[in-house]
């Protein structure tokens, strides 16, 4: 470091005091040095030499997390943007910690042309130029219709760093087979919304005795099941990763677990909300809680929570979907799928850890290096070096999601007006500030 103290300038001097980062060590104090938004060091509080014009912030005691990545959001811009656009979307991921998102691709027009891909980064850039970073998803079809293959090379060469139909599931076996065959070539994996058209045509909520009751058409947990054992199959026989999409289903968990012992390439995500709401949340047709694939029975959240403390699932994601009031303000059987959840993300998870089901390094490969393995994409681990990408997290603090405490523009959730807790309290990225820290700074 002796170029910060023999008269350099650099552009800025970021010290972090008195922090916990539970990827490094859990148990002790540590403090981080960053210069120009780069990672410099890493040490025991007081074991650095830290140059006198560093902006000083005590964290005391809060962890301090690399910046997450959520691997499954919607962002809706191009085409929806009254619900979310990217600046929104991007504002509300750097709130709730993370420090990139991949957009998927059932925007207006559907991002399967490179100049769509192009358009959603030349925003994100001009939004928010230091981040959180936007990485395109594109197309796996034309128009996501499932007939033919969309320009993949074209869309992977634009910046694109995933392939996937989400929102509308491959039915045809044989284009889905060319789409992991041509991603592969490309670098790039498919990500795969696991369900069968067919028997999830027309449902509104897991299929079973409330969906009776209720008089509600239910999609089984079989139309998930089945496309979860077709990709399993296929990967297994082309040698090619696959990602399985938003896993809601015990059924889907045993398909897993097989894939797993014998060492099949696939990877696979769940949701917060599969893991602490079942589908007595929709209670008196709550479109709130209306998500695809539904939201299952307990004993599916039960096999879900197990799988995760298991280590079956690589990710988690949010699946942030948002609408604007008067689309869920419907009948159930009108009202739209889907929630938002960039900013619920953390506390809600961060209660596994608490109940003993995740240990807070797991809690970090399921938000940070799970996926950035499985995308291949550059993240801190707090090696020197590496970016200043990383916030603070106070798990005391107790919140109450609304309109005054969200970011996004939309504000349909089940959470709503019901208090969390656990709060992201500051966010940088490449060592700019994105969001304001209440604790003590200091500039020497």
């Amino acid at each position: 470091m002796s170029n910060i103290h023999e008269g350099a300038k650099p552009r800025s001097v970021l010290h972090i005091a008195n922090a916990i980062i539970p990827c490094l060590d859990p148990d002790r104090l540590s403090e981080v040095l960053a210069v120009d938004g780069r990672i410099i060091a890493c040490g025991p509080s007081g074991s650095l030499d830290i140059p006198t014009q560093a902006e000083r912030v005590d964290a005391q005691k809060q962890r301090l997390f690399p910046s997450f990545i959520d691997a499954h959001t919607h962002l809706r811009e191009p085409g929806h943007e009254y619900k979310e656009d990217i600046a929104s979307g991007l504002s509300a991921a750097a709130h709730g910690g993370f420090g990139a998102v991949l957009a998927m691709a059932n925007t207006k027009p559907v991002n399967d042309s490179a100049s769509v891909t192009r358009y959603m980064l030349e925003k994100a850039a001009l939004h928010h130029p230091k981040g959180p970073r936007l990485l395109p998803v594109g197309a796996l079809t034309v128009g996501l219709e499932g007939k033919e293959l969309a320009a993949m090379g074209e869309l992977a060469e634009a910046g694109c760093v995933a392939f996937s139909n989400d929102g509308r599931p491959v039915s045809n076996t044989e284009i889905f087979r060319r789409g992991m065959e041509y991603a592969a070539q490309w670098g790039r994996i498919v990500i795969d919304h696991c369900e069968d058209e067919f028997l999830a045509k027309d449902t509104h909520m897991n299929e079973g005795a409330r969906s009776c009751a209720l008089g509600v058409k239910g999609q089984p947990t079989v139309a998930e099941a089945l496309h979860v054992a077709r990709d399993i199959l296929l990967s297994e026989y082309l040698n090619i990763p696959v990602h399985l999409a938003h896993i809601s289903s015990s059924q889907s968990v045993e398909l897993i677990r097989y894939a797993k012992e014998r060492g099949i390439k696939v990877s696979a995500e769940t949701c917060p909300h599969y893991l602490v709401l079942d589908e007595s949340r929709i209670g008196h047709y709550d479109t709130a809680a209306k998500v695809n694939p539904p939201l299952r029975t307990p004993a599916d959240v039960e096999a879900l929570r197990a799988a995760v403390r298991e280590g079956l699932f690589d990710i988690f994601v949010t699946d942030h979907a948002p609408h604007a009031a008067h689309e869920k303000e419907q009948p159930l059987d009108e009202a739209p799928n889907g929630l938002i959840g960039l900013e619920t993300a953390l506390p809600l998870t961060y209660a596994l850890v608490r109940q003993g089901i995740l240990c807070e390094k797991d809690f970090i490969r399921m938000w940070h290096t799970g996926p950035a393995r499985i995308f291949n994409i550059s993240v801190n681990t707090f090696a020197p070096g590496d970016p200043a990408d990383f916030f603070l997290f106070d798990p005391d603090i107790e919140w109450t999601p609304g309109r005054d405490t969200l970011h996004s523009k939309s504000l349909n959730t089940p959470f709503l007006g019901c208090p969390l807790r656990g709060k992201v309290t500051a966010h940088w990225l490449g060592g700019c500030e994105m969001l304001c820290y209440s604790g003590t700074t200091q500039t020497a």
